[in-house]
């Protein structure tokens, strides 16, 4: 009972973590977005953690643990209904937590997917249909594929391993945000004659207290993911994920001093998340020594991945698609590369990584094209100009600090 009360006080401090997680996703986003945008954006954000939780009791839970079920999809019933014995909580149901922590703590990770999504398509969508997004895409497509890894289902029977979810939650969200970066079209300005010009955010400060926080964050999100209070297991882990962030800040730096000439700020701090999203996938099975050259390749994908989404015309403002669909896949295939498990096959983690494309880019693309054929996906010309904070929410996020106001 002692070692239960342990485990499961751990497992709710890393729940609360990642829920802080969603703060660093605010400050990141509204920091490398323009200042007109910054009621819409932080909209959104509270919008996916409110909704998420409520779908997540309702139908994500049992759609992502259903018990037994064929590998593929699988429910075990509307709402949650705890595990009981002799008319009091089941305290067996895992050595590590409770039901309710259980709960808890996936559905802090499944509210991060649409969070993904949200700084991708930053300043141009209408707020409407990502909401109608986000209730389709957390509701139901994030669960059932998170059932065949962490459900029991056949990508979990045929070896395939995503830890803490470079797959499960990065791609999953960075899938999504490439097929609604490509759909949506790119921001006004941001191509002339080919090329992309620079849009800078109007507060890089938060954007830095923002990825600051995420790797705080990133203490629960990996840590909580040993799904107990072991102390090799968490030490390891959280050592892992540190040091794996700060090569891959580090790398993208310097590759981007490199490259650009510049010490680009915004660079280091995606370089930092890059490094945290590689890592995320197998942070329990590697060696610090592991973790750090996984970082650095992260860091160094950043840098190139960002040009590369540019030379596409795919206008992504915050970076999301490079830092967690490119990194969340290299992170993923790491694991057959460096895991110091010898039952981690490169092969069987290149099919989950090619299933999870499948079916992201499946139903994003279909729930967003739906959206667009009907109710329209994008602001007009002028709202988009004028800020979406000004047109969808009739508010003003610094009302004493209008541009070009005397």
């Amino acid at each position: 009972m002692e070692l239960l009360t342990t485990n499961n006080v751990w497992m709710m401090i890393c729940t609360a973590l990642v829920f802080f997680m969603h703060l660093g996703f605010a400050f990141l986003e509204i920091g490398l977005t323009r200042q007109k945008n910054t009621i819409n954006i932080l909209f959104k954000n509270i919008f996916i953690i409110t909704v998420g939780l409520l779908l997540y009791c309702l139908v994500g839970f049992n759609l992502m643990y259903p018990g037994d079920f064929n590998g593929f999809v699988g429910f075990a019933g509307i709402g949650l209904e705890s595990p009981l014995v002799d008319g009091a909580l089941d305290l067996a149901y895992n050595e590590g937590y409770t039901y309710w922590t259980d709960f808890l703590f996936q559905g802090m990770f499944a509210a991060t997917a649409a969070t993904i999504v949200s700084g991708a398509v930053a300043e141009r969508m209408k707020i409407v249909p990502f909401m109608i997004f986000t209730i389709v895409y957390v509701g139901f497509v994030y669960p059932i594929a998170g059932s065949w890894k962490w459900g029991g289902g056949f990508l979990d029977e045929m070896g395939f391993y995503d830890f803490a979810g470079s797959t499960l939650v990065h791609s999953v969200g960075g899938w999504a945000a490439l097929v609604a970066v490509w759909l949506l079209g790119s921001r006004i300005g941001k191509f002339k004659d080919g090329k992309p010009q620079a849009l800078p955010g109007h507060n890089i400060p938060l954007a830095t207290a923002g990825v600051l926080i995420l790797w705080l964050g990133w203490f629960g999100f990996n840590g909580g993911s040993v799904l107990s209070a072991d102390p090799e297991l968490t030490s390891l882990t959280l050592v892992t994920t540190c040091l794996a962030a700060a090569a891959g800040g580090v790398v993208a730096m310097l590759v981007s001093t490199v490259m650009y000439k510049n010490l680009d700020l915004t660079m280091f701090l995606n370089g930092i998340l890059g490094g945290l999203v590689g890592i995320t996938a197998g942070a329990d099975v590697m060696t610090p020594t592991s973790a750090i050259i996984i970082g650095a390749i992260a860091g160094a994908l950043i840098v190139f991945a960002v040009a590369f989404i540019d030379s596409l015309k795919l206008d992504d403002p915050v970076g999301a698609i490079a830092v967690h669909l490119i990194c969340g896949i290299w992170g993923t295939l790491a694991v057959g590369i460096f895991s110091t498990n010898p039952e981690h096959s490169f092969v069987t983690q290149l099919i989950g990584v090619l299933c999870y494309a499948g079916i992201c880019l499946v139903s994003s693309f279909i729930i967003i094209f739906v959206l667009k054929s009907t109710v329209g996906i994008r602001v007009s010309e002028r709202e988009e100009l004028e800020g979406l904070d000004a047109h969808e929410h009739g508010m003003d996020a610094y009302p004493d600090f209008r541009l070009n106001e005397h």
